[in-house]
């Protein structure tokens, strides 16, 4: 079965209305025909059961080379979305043995006993981001993006990978060129040249020094004959840093718009009656911080209700979707509602390819967002809620900024 592009559902690369195009997806899944910015036709899965079933599948592989399009050269180099689809090797983009050899490194510096260790160290570095919070003056509206959600997760992640603070803004700008729909063309290769470049050199400060860091216990594991290649090392870094802070940004940024736009919600975890692990599952849930997750590509046919994804074809798997399918969480799916139990998402994926840093994203947010409340506990919006827009970014549910009053 081939993709009519009259059927194809444009994802928007401007983000204006996510829930909407949510909506709309579910409503044409379980899979649904899309075209991803810059005119690229995919399959996507948006329904709960068919994704928990696909994202287990091993006819849906992440090596690149099984992709048609991408074999008859119809994927330019500089398509704003290549380096997501195509980001060199790592265990985000291989299957079997070799994702099983490198996600086991990662687990071993990410072990529960571990990420349970950084607790003490996230309050610490969010006490310090509150503390400078609390010198604005009276009246002030404050970027609370900016100002705590980006830098809190930043700084965890880079002391577990051994880069060092004064990385961060230059960081900052490419991955926000990585991410984006709207990077020209030009740019677009020479910020993958650079973020390479960065990450290599990072590697290399780490083998010259090393210290009690992931990246240098990759480093140690290639040395000690795991076969890890620089290249591996390399892309796990960048991996690692990409999604150790940017799903953890949107995941506070959204609770703290969905409190601030619920009430009753606020009032239910402030009271105690509700513990704010809820207010972060479901917002992981209801408004999850990855909105859509590139690609997988199909080694045979593979049927998905009354439909078929070809050989040769892509798929991505449309979490935000995924999130409010009634057919999992009932005719309720679409209220943010902390009570709700149980509360089975897969906002941050599942099979062989989930998450490895989910333990730790929930920790971060499960430290901050009470102290944040504690130490401000009539922070609200400093702007109608309507007035907040999304970045162009079609794999984050990522605002711009967040303009609140800290009360």
């Amino acid at each position: 079965m081939t993709q009519s592009s009259a059927e194809r559902i444009a994802l928007d690369p401007f983000v204006t209305d996510l829930d909407a195009e949510s909506a709309l997806l579910r409503a044409a899944g379980p899979l649904a025909e899309v075209e991803l910015p810059g005119g690229v036709p995919v399959w996507a899965v948006t329904h709960h059961a068919e994704a928990r079933r696909l994202l287990t599948d091993s006819r849906l592989v992440k090596d690149i080379g099984v992709w048609g399009a991408w074999r008859r050269g119809e994927i330019p180099a500089d398509w704003p979305l290549i380096g997501l689809a195509n980001p060199g090797r790592s265990m985000l983009t291989v299957d079997g043995a070799d994702h099983r050899r490198l996600r086991t490194l990662v687990a071993q510096a990410l072990t529960p006993r571990r990420v349970e260790l950084l607790r003490g160290r996230v309050g610490e570095l969010t006490g310090e981001l509150l503390d400078k919070l609390a010198s604005r003056a009276p009246g002030d509206v404050v970027d609370l993006k900016a100002e705590f959600a980006y830098p809190l997760p930043m700084n965890v992640v880079s002391e577990l990978m051994g880069i060092a603070r004064e990385d961060h803004p230059r960081l900052k700008v490419l991955f926000d060129r990585f991410f984006s729909t709207q990077t020209p063309p030009e740019e677009v290769v020479a910020t993958l040249s650079e973020l390479g470049g960065m990450m290599s050199r990072i590697v290399e400060a780490r083998r010259t020094e090393p210290g009690d860091d992931l990246t240098s216990a990759l480093i140690q594991a290639s040395e000690d004959g795991d076969r890890l290649t620089d290249e591996e090392i390399v892309n796990t870094l960048q991996l690692m840093i990409a999604a150790g802070h940017e799903t953890t940004i949107s995941l506070i940024v959204n609770a703290v718009v969905n409190l601030s736009t619920h009430p009753e919600q606020l009032a239910l975890v402030r009271s105690g009656e509700v513990g704010w692990d809820a207010v972060v599952e479901e917002t992981l849930r209801w408004s999850t911080p990855t909105s859509h997750v590139l690609i997988r590509f199909a080694t045979e046919d593979v049927p998905v209700g009354d439909r078929m994804i070809p050989a040769g074809d892509a798929l991505i798997v449309s979490y935000a979707a995924i999130g409010r399918d009634e057919q999992a969480h009932g005719p309720t799916a679409g209220v943010f509602d902390i009570t709700r139990s149980p509360n089975r998402h897969i906002a941050f994926g599942h099979g062989p390819h989930v998450c490895p840093g989910a333990a730790l994203s929930r920790l971060e947010a499960g430290v901050a967002l009470p102290a944040l409340y504690a130490r401000f506990p009539g922070l609200r919006l400093a702007v109608d809620p309507k007035e907040l827009r999304n970045k162009p970014v079609v794999t984050q549910n990522d605002l711009y900024e967040l303009p609140v009053h800290l009360v």
